[in-house]
């Protein structure tokens, strides 16, 4: 799934990624980590992974999306 990552706060390494349809998504440390990321900037267009309901979506990767 692709989202823009929307806050980021690098000493906690969490942040918010916003979904297509603009609903802000929470992540936390163990997400980014997974994805191998040394820092996110607001606007750039990543992928996530999520698992768990639709309306309460847990996101366990962040990475950049490449083309």
């Amino acid at each position: 799934m692709q989202a823009t990552a929307y806050t980021y706060d690098p000493d906690t390494r969490s942040g918010q990624v916003l979904l297509d349809d603009g609903t802000p998504v929470p992540f936390d440390a163990a997400a980014f980590d997974a994805g191998g990321l040394r820092l996110l900037r607001p606007g750039q267009r990543v992928r996530i992974e999520v698992e768990g309901p639709k309306d309460g979506p847990r996101i366990t990767l962040v990475t950049l999306q490449t083309l």
